[in-house]
């Protein structure tokens, strides 16, 4: 396995030659490390690169191995989205307004560190993890590797480029409104929003009133359910803890999901302004439904009831913001157009986040109706391919608001609801730039999800395909 190879394998082979003794974590890592240096700075993804603690961590993961010790991610980098803490690491959140360092680490990198991964560096992300676009006046603008004149888009902006652009195998991400999802579909790569809860926040109980869960971006639907295996579980304080899976994720990915009723649609929740749906998004959502059918499964269209679950999801995404303004040591350093989403989040009253909350059991009954007749819905990811850096450079909170809802369309409804759902590559326009379709499954049941993408995955690989950064 040459080095381009081996960067861009993808963590579940990565663990599998680690453990093998065919090449060294600490080979590793100094690959990684050599990219990140050579190529970061046109790209952004990293806030900070911990170079020698991640040798220090993968020569103790070369002395473990060598005993005989196993680990699900044994010496495997992984890069840490910038909301979690990392004990002695500052967490900034995408602002200048943290200045504290973490005492302890959260429970999803204590989870990876229990998995015997190595920490190499934490990502970039917009402020407050607010904004379908990485870009912050700290930190600067984060590129996609495909076009470094688009965006890879947010929040996990950093994440999703790290790993489509062999910085690392794998990176975790969090999605409150698509945060996974939109990084996933703008890089190329896969994105997986798993159930409410099937990932501890610890040491947070819930947040932005439950839409936020934590997961990843991978390069392979493997890899994702690796981290799953690794990764999931609840916490003592968690506001949700759904079911565990009947069986291994892993498992679950490489095993085929029988015969499937497929509903698919390209018709977006209702908005204030009109969603934009590119043709090209169009086109990827009806040819992954050609492909399911050709694969036995029951392929229709049918458009979900969305209802007016658009302001659900405004509702508990603005209070959420507003929330995280107010926690923020020194808001002075955040930007304007962050200050003015707190303004917008004030609107969301006590009383009306209560209302919303109790509203939601019925509004999420409603669009999940859809699944009384099938077992998979096939929608957009996005509503249109990677948009410009800095196209809402300037502008206010309000129009930015609109800006993103109309490009970013389908994602946030299934915060809203909470069940799994995720980004699957679906090929590129004709000038280069990543497609995407989004698979969503029923609440408790992201084995589905990882059994069908594995599916496509076979049929239509993505992972063989690199962006030209050399």
């Amino acid at each position: 396995m040459d080095a381009t190879e081996l960067v861009y394998a993808g963590i579940a082979r990565q663990a599998e030659v680690i453990a093998d003794g065919e090449v060294s974590s600490r080979e590793l890592v100094e690959l990684y490390l050599e990219r990140i240096a050579r190529l970061d700075a046109r790209l952004n993804a990293f806030r900070v690169v911990w170079g020698e603690r991640a040798r220090e961590e993968a020569d103790d993961a070369d002395r473990r191995r060598a005993a005989g010790e196993r680990g699900r991610l044994l010496g495997v980098p992984i890069a840490i989205k910038d909301v979690s803490d990392v004990a002695g690491d500052v967490t900034t959140f995408g602002t200048g307004g943290f200045e504290r360092p973490a005492q302890t680490d959260s429970e999803i990198v204590a989870r990876l560190r229990a998995a015997s991964a190595v920490l190499i560096g934490k990502a970039n992300l917009p402020e407050l993890a607010i904004y379908g676009f990485t870009e912050s006046r700290t930190w600067g603008a984060t590129r996609n590797p495909w076009n470094p004149g688009r965006t890879p888009g947010g929040s996990s902006g950093g994440s999703g480029v790290a790993v489509a652009a062999g910085l690392v195998g794998v990176a975790t991400g969090s999605d409150g409104a698509g945060s996974i999802r939109i990084p996933a579909a703008n890089c190329g790569i896969f994105g997986l929003k798993p159930q409410r809860g099937r990932i501890s926040l610890a040491p947070l109980s819930e947040h932005w009133h439950g839409m936020s869960v934590n997961g990843c971006l991978t390069r392979t639907v493997r890899d994702t359910a690796l981290f799953l295996d690794a990764t999931a579980g609840g916490a003592p304080g968690d506001a949700d803890s759904p079911p565990a899976p009947d069986r291994p994720f892993l498992e679950a990915a490489a095993h085929p999901p029988g015969r499937l009723r497929i509903a698919f649609s390209s018709r977006p929740p209702r908005l204030v302004v009109p969603a934009i749906v590119d043709d090209s998004v169009r086109e990827a959502v009806d040819g992954t439904a050609r492909l399911l059918r050709s694969l036995g499964h029951d392929v229709r269209e049918h458009d979900p009831d969305y209802g007016l679950i658009g302001n659900g999801v405004a509702a508990l995404y603005l209070r959420g913001i507003h929330d995280d303004v107010r926690a923020v040591p020194r808001p002075e350093l955040l930007e304007a157009r962050t200050r003015g989403f707190g303004r917008l989040g004030a609107l969301v009253t006590p009383g009306g986040l209560r209302r919303e909350r109790t509203a939601t059991p019925k509004r999420a009954a409603r669009v999940n109706r859809v699944f009384e007749q099938h077992d998979v819905l096939l929608v957009p990811t996005v509503g249109r391919p990677p948009v410009e850096i800095a196209r809402w450079e300037g502008r206010g909170a309000l129009r930015i608001l609109v800006g993103m809802s109309r490009v970013y369309p389908f994602t946030g409804a299934w915060n809203y609801t909470g069940q799994p759902a995720a980004a699957v590559p679906a090929g590129f326009t004709a000038d280069g730039l990543p497609l995407s379709v989004q698979l969503v499954g029923r609440p408790n049941d992201e084995a589905t999800l990882l059994s069908v993408a594995a599916q496509i995955e076979a049929e239509r690989p993505w992972a063989d395909r690199l962006p030209q950064l050399d």
